[in-house]
């Protein structure tokens, strides 16, 4: 699905002679623009495919073709309906039209009397994969990288078919993953082998020669010398033991605070035994409340800062001002160091040494790269030779003098200012005066860190999440002394590194983690006021987010999240909040507040003994929550009144890309102003009525 305007996707009709078959009538979809551009889907371009159909089905009825098969331009199929024309709908009546209109047209090609081919040779997605599925036979080239019904992950569900038709050529356990599980864990997608071994399509041929190949399977299976067997339908117990574990999962991942992937559900639930004139028009019916709702908005705000502001930062430095990166060094060999080592690599290509302190550490830091990239071989994803050449770049010394031809250097030992002092100060005598110094801080002031050294304006904050080859947020901080060229390199290997690189002003905790220290304080602070370990925690639900707060605390360890609190409260004692309890838990050697029993995670006995407390009292589920988000709305105004980023939008996409805020709420703004919440804290909304819910 693609939220560029539309630039009308035309059909194109030939005919073509297959050897030993007949002719077939080839409809290509093309919107003139080359394979970057993708073809989309609006009301013209349904409209021309539609007229396309309807002639190639005169030229089956006249005996002059023997099939008719559908493609798109080169490298190329169709990224789905355009999201940019259904984001400024605002009658009901237009929205259901929209389903309507695309279930008439695609719709012929499931009811056509000669066999229908869908011949996928580029990604295939939303309404693209869609108008395949009406087709009878679908082949796949070799090298398309992304099959996907996307729709769950934007708010919507797949309207023009998909989800009565998946299930039924699939199975209904695919096709909830297809549907619903791939889009809500970070919108995963399928590539053109894995479409293949699902039976989404029917064969696979290489890209080489994937038209004539297609045409000439066609023809053979046309004329029966070939047949392509069908999937038997599911049990009805299948079914509904399918569906209930979906409906479990996707509680646990949006807590209800979602409605789209529910629709889907019942949905797939219909297409068991639904006639398709009904399936279509439930399908019909959900994806106008779908399309008027304040998630949809929300999220396709949220999808355009991902897709265009996150890629075209309007503060971005210069890129001819960034010097070439030839050599990185990374100065530590703890996990998050050895993680980032085999992330330079992979991405820049270029020598990468980790130092340490002793050999024991360095040897399992570079175990740990190693190890990675044996993962990454044995299940397929890289070559032997790509693991040899990323195993060979990633080296390893207890001497920093390895650095002296370094051109990019980042520190990733433990937040402590004076370590980070010590290690900056011990580089600059090793560096050529060019080097930039990047420190992957989360909390500390990179302006310190700078303080005392002779070329303070190499020093840059780079500050990546956990896990840094999964989370695209980068944090660039720059201090009142980086200089330009420093400051257009970071940007420069951010990009490289394929980030989504947001600039920020050198403040505690820049936004991601200040905020979500300010949000996630609040549920502590209800804790050591009274409320149960599990209301507190359970209390964010409602904004779905991808963790709650106490198995944050968890992933990112208690001594770490009591390190960030303390930085910030330092900085802000008004509104900062560190709790004694988390001091306890941290000084008696716990990692986390929480641990598993039976696959679930309970509180850890030990940390309860520890914690203390009023019994019972404290805020209930509910205040928790008001408390919590007025609280984050009070530090989104403070961010923006500072200067730490300028525009809303750089809060929103931060915590899109950087902490997992669901689309569904925009990032956070946008809800904070859909529930009065800005309006009763600052004053003001943060958006226009109506703003949040466009395209930027």
């Amino acid at each position: 699905m693609s939220a560029d305007p539309e630039l009308v996707t035309t059909a194109k009709l030939q005919v073509v002679d297959v050897p030993r078959a007949g002719a077939v009538a080839l409809i290509t979809l093309d919107n003139g623009l080359d394979h970057r551009k993708p073809n989309t889907f609006g009301a013209l371009g349904l409209a021309s495919i539609g007229a396309a159909i309807d002639v190639a089905l005169e030229l089956a009825v006249d005996g002059r073709v023997l099939a008719i098969a559908i493609t798109g331009k080169p490298y190329s199929f169709a990224a789905g309906a355009d999201l940019t024309a259904i984001g400024s709908l605002t009658s009901y009546d237009d929205a259901i039209a929209v389903g309507r209109q695309g279930h008439a047209v695609f719709r012929r090609l499931a009811d056509a009397r000669v066999p229908t081919f869908a011949f996928i040779n580029g990604a295939a997605l939303g309404g693209g994969l869609e108008i395949a599925l009406h087709c009878h036979y679908r082949t796949i080239s070799g090298d398309v990288p992304a099959i996907a019904l996307p729709e769950c992950f934007l708010g919507l569900i797949p309207g023009w078919g998909g989800t009565q038709l998946l299930p039924r050529l699939i199975g209904i356990e695919a096709a909830v993953k297809v549907i619903v599980a791939n889009p809500l864990s970070q919108n995963r997608m399928l590539k053109a082998p894995q479409a293949c071994q699902l039976g989404v399509v029917d064969v696979l041929f290489e890209p080489a020669d994937f038209l004539e190949r297609s045409l000439a399977w066609a023809g053979e299976v046309a004329t029966a010398r070939i047949s392509i067997p069908r999937r038997p339908r599911d049990t009805a117990d299948q079914w509904l033991a399918v569906l209930q574990s979906a409906r479990a999962d996707v509680d646990v991942r949006v807590h209800g605070s979602a409605p789209a992937p529910y629709r889907a559900l019942d949905l797939l639930q219909l297409a068991r035994d639904a006639d398709v004139d009904s399936g279509f028009a439930a399908e019909d019916a959900a994806l106008a409340d779908l399309i008027m709702s304040d998630e949809l908005r929300a999220s396709l705000y949220a999808f355009d800062l991902v897709r265009r502001r996150a890629k075209r930062m309007p503060l971005a430095p210069d890129p001819e001002l960034a010097r070439r990166v030839t050599k990185v060094g990374i100065v530590g060999a703890g996990l998050m160091a050895s993680q980032l080592a085999l992330l330079f690599a992979q991405r820049l290509e270029v020598p990468v040494v980790l130092t340490d302190v002793d050999d024991a550490r360095l040897e399992a830091g570079l175990a740990a790269v190693h190890g990675d990239i044996g993962e990454q071989v044995a299940r397929g994803r890289w070559s032997t030779d790509r693991g040899n050449r990323l195993s060979r770049l990633v080296t390893g010394s207890v001497d920093k003098r390895v650095f002296a031809d370094a051109d990019f250097v980042v520190e990733a030992v433990f937040e402590q200012l004076a370590a980070k002092q010590e290690v900056f100060g011990e580089l600059e005598a090793i560096v050529s005066d060019t080097c930039v110094l990047a420190s992957n801080t989360s909390s500390l002031s990179v302006t310190d860190m700078a303080r005392g050294l002779a070329h303070p304006e190499r020093v840059v904050g780079f500050h990546f999440f956990n896990p840094p080859a999964v989370l695209p947020l980068l944090e660039i901080a720059r201090t009142p002394a980086t200089d330009d060229a420093t400051f257009a390199t970071a940007f420069a290997v951010g990009k490289l590194l394929k980030k989504s690189c947001v600039p920020v002003a050198d403040a505690p905790g820049f936004v991601v983690n200040r905020l979500l220290t300010r949000l996630f304080a609040e549920v502590l602070r209800a804790i050591d006021e009274g409320t149960d370990f599990d209301v507190a925690d359970r209390a964010l639900e409602p904004l779905g987010l991808p963790m709650s707060p106490l198995m944050l605390v968890g992933f990112t360890g208690a001594a770490v999240t009591q390190h960030v609190a303390e930085s910030l409260c330092a900085a802000y004692p008004d509104r900062f909040y560190v709790s004694p309890n988390l001091r306890r838990v941290v000084a008696a050697g716990k990692a986390s507040i929480l641990t598993w029993v039976g696959g679930d995670p309970v509180v850890d006995p030990d940390v309860e003994a520890l914690w203390q407390r009023p019994v019972g009292g404290g805020p209930d589920g509910p205040e928790v929550l008001a408390r919590a988000t007025e609280a984050l709305c009070d530090e989104v105004r403070r961010l923006l009144g500072e200067g730490v980023v300028p525009d809303v939008r750089d809060v929103d996409l931060a915590l899109l890309t950087g902490a997992g805020f669901p689309f569904q709420l925009g990032g956070i703004t946008p809800y904070l102003d859909r529930a009065g919440i800005s309006q009763r804290i600052t004053g003001s909304r943060f958006h226009e009525p109506g703003v949040a819910s466009l395209p930027t």
